[in-house]
Order: structure tokens, then C-alpha cells, then sequence
């Protein structure tokens, strides 16, 4: 799968996503409020946004007190993340992929990744960089989408395999495909473990009522199975 093929489709998504991210059902009473619920400390804290997409994270970050460094690929999301937070925060074009060079070890208190290891075919190199820059005892806090959700929404066939998927994404002005990784539970988990890291809560999360209002279909089938899962772990 090539990594280009992800980073266009994030470029072209980049100005809609945008706009919508703020009420956006999924994004705004599903994911962000169960992910952000993880980070227990906020206010004088440094967290790493990776993957920070148009700077929403960072935002809501920022007001409560924290200072926030974030990362993309896409730069378009950036110039959406500079933009969005005028002279707070920073934000820069950077591959999860590629080593944190510019960022120096025990850095952070709280690494967030909302929604984008899926992106990543192997990610212990991700995971390597987030565990140097976190400060000893240091938090990490992702939202992945659920592997039991991929198998059953990409009809996979072999559970066990890493497999790269696509989908097309309707809900951001015109048509999206969409490239990403399905892997199954263990997958998700065990590289935590085998990078120096302790899981400390495993949430599968329910949208919140806001969410409702908006998307009553979508409201009912994520509280009877979850679409995403998020994870907090500690540095070791």
C-alpha cells in the first residue's frame, strides 16, 4: 500500500474534514470526548498531538492550560492546525513513521494519537518514539479503530493477518478512498507491551447524547457495538 496514496487522501479531505470536525458526529461525540477523557492531567502539561489532523485536539487541549507540540502528514491538516490555533501550539508536516528527530527524549508528559495507528502497517518504530520523548512515567493515550468493527465491516477472511484495507469515506464533500491496516487484537495490544509500555485502561466507548441528535442510526448501533477502541498505557 503506498504511503503517498494515504497522505493525498488526508490532503484532499483536509479543508472539509475542517469545517465539519467540530460537530462531526464521530469525531465530536464519539471519539474525541472518550479519548480526551483518558488524559487525567492537562492543565501546565506537554503533550504530543501525533497525527494532530486540522488541530481540533489541540484546541480543546490548549484551552485547558496544557502546551501542545502536534504532528502530521497530511500538509494540508498542518496548515488547518496553524490556522485553527493561531499563535498557540506547534505544529509541523511530520511521518508518524519516520523518527521524532526534531523532538528531544522526556519531552512530554502525554502523547495523544486519536484515530491514526490504523495508518501504519508496523508500528514499533512509532511506538519507540513515543516511549523515548514521554517523560519517565509519562502517558500514552490512543483511539484505534476496533479490530473485531474491521473484520467484520472489511469482511475479512483471515482474522489473524495484518491486511491492508480501503474504504470510501462519503461523509467529507466528494468521495475519499481511504487506505489503512486491519489487525487483529493482540496486534494492537502486545506491541504496548513489547515497546516498554503498561496498559492501564482499555475503554470500548459509547457516544456521548449529543451525538443523538445528530445521527440517531448511528447513535443506537455504537451503543450496541463499538466502533473504535481507546487505550491509555503508561511508560514503564
Amino acid at each position: 500500500m503506498s504511503k503517498e496514496k494515504i497522505k493525498q487522501a488526508y490532503n484532499q479531505l483536509a479543508t472539509a474534514y475542517n469545517d465539519l470536525i467540530d460537530h462531526k458526529p464521530h469525531n465530536a461525540y464519539y471519539d474525541r470526548p472518550n479519548t480526551l477523557g483518558l488524559i487525567t492531567e492537562v492543565d501546565g502539561k506537554k503533550i504530543l498531538d501525533a497525527a494532530c489532523g486540522p488541530g481540533k485536539y489541540a484546541e480543546l487541549l490548549l484551552a485547558d492550560g496544557a502546551e501542545v507540540t502536534g504532528m502530521d502528514i497530511s500538509e494540508q491538516m498542518i496548515y488547518h492546525a496553524k490556522e485553527r490555533n493561531q499563535d498557540q501550539g506547534t505544529f509541523f508536516v511530520h511521518d508518524l513513521e519516520a523518527p521524532f528527530t526534531m523532538l528531544e527524549e522526556h519531552s512530554f508528559d502525554t502523547v495523544v494519537c486519536a484515530v491514526a495507528m490504523q495508518d501504519i502497517e508496523e508500528g514499533n518504530q512509532t511506538l519507540q518514539e513515543f516511549y523515548r520523548v514521554l517523560k519517565p512515567k509519562g502517558t500514552l493515550v490512543i483511539s484505534i479503530e476496533h479490530p473485531f468493527f474491521e473484520y467484520t465491516y472489511f469482511k475479512s477472511e483471515q482474522y489473524f493477518d495484518i491486511e491492508g484495507v480501503k474504504c470510501t469515506w462519503n461523509g467529507f464533500g466528494r468521495p475519499a478512498e481511504i487506505h489503512s491496516f486491519r489487525r487483529p487484537l493482540q496486534e494492537c495490544i502486545n506491541p504496548l507491551i513489547k515497546n516498554g509500555f503498561m496498559i492501564d485502561t482499555l475503554l470500548e466507548p459509547t457516544p456521548v447524547a449529543e451525538f443523538e441528535k445528530l445521527d440517531p442510526k448511528h447513535y443506537k448501533e455504537l451503543n450496541e457495538f463499538p466502533a473504535f477502541m481507546c487505550i491509555r498505557a503508561l511508560k514503564k
